[in-house]
């Protein structure tokens, strides 16, 4: 954390990394995100709690979200923010990747849960995942080969977060996991992830919906539609207690429309809602942006981030 008299009160940042997927890879990953946290402590001057949740293959959803939400209940218990001299009107909780579908989804917890009485005052999500019904918004269609982060590869970390089979992978992939068959899929749930209404025209460009009229997955995996794991399908009672938030977005990442629906949803909800959306932006690129490799656009978004939350929390 930054440096700080007894007295005085900073605030406190909770920050879940992307490894939710898969095993964190020893040694450089965990640097990298040192390195980062360090940085949020450092610029905000502020207490950072990095979670360090249980992963795939040892454990399957929802023991990831369930890791996080323990110890953000802990650290919002007045008594331990006291200990750190946190300002219970300044605690953001804060995410990249599958790490803003956590921060997203404590959030929407965070806010709903009346015997918590310290509230997140921010939310920051960084290209977040944010649903797996829909593998054919337009930007997995137009990004589905971009990397770091390929189509195929994000079916695939989702099956095996929600401990499903990788080999159900092509039916994620032709959406045949969302057929309108399902009767657990709505209409009114539907319409929370339509990219063909919540996107703008510039990022739906040609691109069509694609839906399947028979077969379905929901009911044999049923995490498909909860909301801890896809945030994007929280009602707009939820969202409308949710904080207000700062979501980055990348033009050439497959999950970009995950975070502009979001968005979208959080602000026809009431919140008050920042977009920060680099079109020379890539998936993972808030990571190059303090070495040992940069990138420009990683340090624009670096500190896009960071000054947001120097305005606002």
């Amino acid at each position: 954390m930054g440096e700080h008299s007894e007295e005085e009160e900073v605030p406190l940042c909770c920050h879940t990394d992307h490894g939710l997927e898969q095993e964190r890879t020893q040694g450089e990953e965990q640097r990298s995100y040192d390195v980062i946290t360090r940085t949020i402590a450092e610029e905000l001057n502020a207490v950072v709690v990095s979670v360090d949740y249980r992963l795939y293959p040892a454990v399957h959803f929802p023991k990831q979200y369930e890791d996080c939400l323990s110890a953000a209940k802990y650290f919002l218990s007045p008594e331990v923010l006291s200990q750190y001299s946190v300002d219970p009107l300044r605690v953001a909780v804060s995410g990249d990747s599958a790490g803003g579908n956590l921060a997203a989804a404590l959030a929407q917890e965070i806010s709903t849960d009346d015997r918590v009485s310290v509230k997140f005052s921010v939310q920051a999500l960084v290209y977040p995942a944010l649903q797996a019904l829909d593998f054919h918004t337009p930007s997995y269609q137009q990004n589905q080969g971009m990397p770091i982060l390929y189509r195929t590869l994000m079916a695939r970390f989702w099956l095996q977060y929600l401990g499903a089979e990788v080999s159900l992978m092509p039916l994620l992939l032709a959406n045949n996991h969302s057929s309108l068959a399902q009767a657990a899929l709505t209409p009114e749930l539907r319409a929370r992830l339509d990219w063909t209404t919540l996107l703008p025209p510039r990022h739906k460009k040609h691109y069509r919906l694609v839906t399947a009229a028979t077969g379905g997955l929901v009911k044999d995996i049923p995490a498909l539609v909860d909301v801890r794991a896809s945030p994007l399908l929280a009602d707009s009672g939820v969202l409308s207690q949710c904080p207000r938030a700062y979501i980055l977005t990348s033009e050439f990442d497959v999950l970009r429309d995950d975070g502009l629906m979001y968005a979208q949803r959080l602000q026809e909800a009431g919140v008050t809602v920042t977009n920060d959306h680099y079109g020379d932006g890539f998936h993972g690129c808030f990571s190059f942006g303090l070495g040992p490799m940069y990138f420009d656009v990683g340090r624009r978004s670096m500190a896009g981030y960071l000054h947001w939350l120097q305005e606002n929390l």
